[in-house]
Order: C-alpha cells, then structure tokens, then sequence
C-alpha cells in the first residue's frame, strides 16, 4: 500500500509504555510528522512497598525490598484515554488511521490465565504479590539469576556469551524461577508467563505473538531454541517444563503484524475496527528507527528513568556484559546489541526527593524553576572536579557491564563543606562514565561506535549532554521527537499495515531530523579523563569482588525483610 491511500493521507499511532505513564502519538505517514499527543500517568504507579488496596481486595499485603509491581489494568487506561486524547490532539478523521504498534519497558512479565486475563484480576489471587506485573527493575529474583548464571558456565551453555557471560534479575527466566520458589500455587495457576510488550498487543488484536525483540534480549532465545529442559531441571526440578508450559509461542517478527484490531479494542481506543497491530516491541529498540539510527556503529542511547543503549552491528561479538546480541533484534539483516543502565533518571530523582534541603527547593519555586534546573544552574558554574567527589551510579543496581543488582551507590569524597550541587553534578557526571565504560566494552569487543546518538527525556538538560560529549569523546547528537520510543512504534505500524516494504525504508521517511548537537570540548575530554581513572578505580574494586560489602549489605537487608515477612505480612 502506499503511503497514501485513496488520495487522502493515512496516519498512524505509536503508544509508549513506560515506567510512570503511557503516551500515545498521532503520525503522519507520509513524512512521520508529529500531529497530536497524550499521555496518562499510571493510578498505582509502581508498586514497591504494599499492594494496593483497591486492587487486593481490602488487604494490605507488604512487599520485600528490591520489588517493583505493577497493576496491568492501568495498561488497559492507556489505551482507553491517551489514544483518544492523542486523536483528538492531532484533529484527524480517526477512520484514516491504518495501524497501531506498541513499546513497552523490559524485561516487564504478566503472570495470565490462557485468555490473557492477568492473574491478579482472578479473586482468589488479587492479594498475592507474584499474580501481578513485576516491573523490568523489580529486581528480588537476583538469587535465582546467580544460579542460572552459575550453573550455565558450569555447563559451558553455548548461549551465555551471547548476554556477555551473565543473565540479569531483570529477565523472563530468574523471575520465573522466584515465582515459581516463593509460591508455587500461582506459578501453578499461570498458564502463561508474558512479556507486556507481548500482553498488551494481545489485548488489541486478540493474539498472542510473542515479539523476536524481548525473547531474544530477555528470554534467552537464540538459534531458534530457549534452554534445554535438562537445564531448567537442574535449576530446579519443577522449573524441567517451564518452557513448554509457560513460556514457548509463536515468534513474530518486527514490523509485521500480529493481528487486527478487535472490537473491544475499537471501542476503547476510538479507532477502526480491523486496522493492523504491530507485533510488539521494547521502548530502546523502536527508537532506533526514529533516530534514523539503523546502521552498524550509530549507538543510541534512549535515557530516562533508566537508559538504555542499542546498536546494530554487522557481525556477532562477544561484549562482556551486554543484555544481548540477537540477530534481527533491531532490524532484519544485521546483529542488534544492547546494554544498558538500570539507573539514570530515578537517581537523580531520587536525589531531589529525599536528600535535597527545603531551602533549595523554595529558591527553585521563587526562581521560577523546577527543582532539577536549578540544581543543573548551580552545578554548571562549577569546574570539572571542583566538588572533589565521585559516584557509582548504581542506586538501581548495575545492569551493563557488570550484570549485577546486588550491587549499590556510593559517593566518596564528601565533606563537611559539600553541597547538595557537588553531589548533583557528581550524579550526573557518574552516569556519564557508566556509559563511557559500555562504550569502551563495545569497542574492546570489536563492535566500534561511530555515532552516539541519545533519546528521550533527558535530552533536555543541556548541561547533563555536554558532560556525556566529553566523558565519551564523541560528538553527541540528540533525536529532534520529543517522543522517540512512540514515534518508533509508529514506524512500525506504518511497516505492518503495508505502507512500507521493511523497517529501513519506513525510517528514512518517517525517522525524526536531529536535533541539538554537542562536541566534545578538548580540555573537558582531558579533566574527565583523570576522573574516569579514579572512577573505573571504584568500579571495579566494588564491582568485580575486591570488596564484597555491598552484596553482604544486601543480604543483610533480605534478612531483615524475611524476618519481616515471618512476623505477618498483613497489617
């Protein structure tokens, strides 16, 4: 089909799922232009100390530390509000939308029954905390990735390296694992262990596919098979038939679709009856068309919350720490790489909420600015090193290249005269320097970066940008959309309703021109260097077993919650 039909334009919807809120985007495709948006933050947001009454039936269920749930109904929301808000923002006839796709944060998982409804809307077990969404940094199955980690380089599994020798808490199997250990009558009643991304699709068209993107970077596929039922027997003997009892479905490619939409779905979202629904996909790697960005080498960098880094290149590599290599992960014909960092955004936020003093917050208010440009203000009139100290940016764990969540932040150097704007800029510089050591594992690991590219919200702190250029030293481009995973997955809505042959083709009409540009400044590049010693300094003594009192820290923290747990969890 082309790109216009019956002599009027045709337009698409890209819906964004991310840690907070949904947001859905009305795109011409024609020329991928940006016509109408809305957005719809989440009721329960994320869960992480008790479940919510409303949804576990009066009962107040507390959680253990290092979870993050979420309610699959506020999902559903999305698609009942942003996308008739979004449509109604553009000013379309919504009969001349063609198609539909979806992004959705990773590893996020929905235990079902085999029609899709979610566990935790089954009565009997809306107040147990493993019937609902464990959100991608729900990260208290870190014991049960240890033991897969463990027991597949004893085996010498021909898939590890392909994740950089390590599997993450974050990812579909560990999860299942603690599932299945920690209340086996759930794990029992789940007939289906799914991927959001996969879970809301089948809420649109009615089918289950599961996407190439998210079993391959999450759920351990590769060459066509998952880990052999031998393997998960070892693990634990009830874990033997996880894979043909809960996990294993069909495999849709990216950009096709996976169904049509259906009528319920129709009535929800305001739109046609029938059009396409793209096969589903993560929110880093439906940008990577939006930016244009399709080619060996261009790294794009999709920052927010947390950050994740995805590039396409020409052979297959073993990169120490990765979150995968997959072929086709990206686009067909190429191998797609990721990495990443399960902190960014949420440090900083959580540094504004709950270490920054009232006084700081009252001169942003009267200064007309948030409490994050203020800080950014102050932090920018400093020196490199003026403050004295250095992070580790590993408040949520570190995710690339060390693949460990039992892992914590640091600051050293702090005194009596530090401020809360030393540390603020210390924050942002020690994200800087997470992403400069993927960048160097990348390059170590012969998969050279040519471009670095970056989406997403944090784009907007000019400051934050200027100190990636100089940390990295490579010019650093910004994506022109201020809604790149959404505009990604109209992209591919365009490809599975047939306005365009492939992925590629459909980038290079719809993709979003480039925005700011920042170049590294020389004698920055020289000052962070020194830094970058010091960094890389604590990064591996912490890190890679010197000094183990951040994983007994952790333990220490999981005793006390079980002992917790053991006294009553209902209050």
């Amino acid at each position: 089909m082309d790109a216009a039909t019956h002599g009027r334009e045709n337009f698409v919807i890209g819906v964004d799922y991310g840690t907070l809120s949904g947001r859905a985007v009305v795109v011409r495709v024609s020329d991928g232009r940006e016509l109408g948006s809305a957005a719809f933050d989440y009721p329960h947001a994320v869960i992480t100390g008790a479940l919510p009454a409303d949804t576990a039936g009066g009962d107040t269920v507390r959680l253990p530390g290092e979870w993050a749930l979420q309610v699959p109904n506020d999902y559903r929301d999305v698609l009942r509000y942003a996308v008739p808000a979004a449509i109604a923002d553009a000013g379309i006839d919504a009969s001349a939308v063609v198609g539909i796709a979806t992004d959705f944060t990773a590893c996020t998982m929905v235990p079902v029954k085999t029609d899709g409804t979610p566990l935790n809307e089954v009565p009997s077990f809306a107040n147990r905390p493993h019937a609902y969404v464990k959100l991608w940094r729900h990260h208290a199955a870190q014991p049960q990735a240890d033991r897969i980690n463990d027991l597949a380089r004893e085996r010498g599994e021909a898939w590890l390296p392909r994740y950089g020798g390590l599997i993450s808490s974050e990812w579909e199997f560990a999860k299942g694992l603690q599932l299945l250990e920690e209340d086996p009558q759930t794990y029992a009643a789940m007939d289906q262990w799914v991927e959001a991304a996969d879970w809301i699709v089948w809420q649109l068209s009615g089918t289950y596919v599961r996407n190439a993107c998210t079993a391959g970077y999450k759920g351990i596929y590769q060459d066509g098979q998952y880990p052999s039922e031998d393997f998960l027997a070892a693990l634990n003997p009830e874990f033997k038939d996880f894979v043909s009892t809960k996990l294993d479905h069909t495999i849709g490619r990216l950009g096709d679709a996976a169904g049509y939409l259906t009528a319920e779905a129709a009535e929800w979202t305001g739109l046609p009856e029938g059009i396409a629904v793209a096969v589903g996909n993560v929110d880093a790697h439906v940008t990577a068309p939006a930016a244009r960005a399709v080619e060996p080498g261009q790294l794009v960098a999709i920052m927010g919350t947390s950050t994740c880094h995805v590039m396409n290149g020409t052979e297959l590599r073993e990169v120490p720490g990765m979150c995968g290599v997959v072929d086709g992960g990206i686009v067909d014909g190429l191998w797609g790489y990721e990495a990443g960092q399960s902190g960014v955004g949420d440090i900083f936020g959580w540094f504004t909420k709950n270490c920054v003093p009232p006084a700081y917050h009252e001169a942003a208010a009267s200064a007309g600015l948030g409490i994050h440009e203020y800080l950014t203000g102050l932090a920018a009139e400093q020196r490199i090193g003026e403050h004295g100290l250095i992070a580790l940016d590993w408040h949520s764990g570190n995710r690339s290249v060390l693949v460990d969540h039992e892992l914590s932040g640091i600051v050293v150097g702090q005194s009596l005269a530090t401020r809360p704007e030393d540390v603020y800029r210390a924050l942002l510089e020690a994200t800087a320097f997470g992403t400069r050591t993927i960048v160097d594992a990348f390059r170590d690991s012969g998969v050279p970066v040519k471009e670095f590219i970056v989406a997403g919200g944090l784009l907007k702190n000019e400051l934050l940008m200027q100190i990636y250029a100089d940390i990295t030293g490579l010019q650093l481009s910004t994506i022109g959309s201020t809604q790149g995973p959404a505009l990604g997955s109209a992209i591919h809505a365009a490809v599975a309703a047939g306005c365009y042959p492939d992925i590629r083709a459909a980038a290079a009409a719809m993709g979003s021109e480039p925005g700011a540009v920042y170049a590294p400044i020389p004698e920055n590049v020289a000052a962070y260097e020194e830094l970058f010693v010091e960094y890389r300094t604590l990064h591996d003594y912490f890190g890679r077993g010197a000094n183990e009192v951040m994983h007994r820290l952790k333990s220490i923290q999981r005793n006390a919650a079980r002992t917790l747990a053991a006294a009553g969890v209902r209050a």
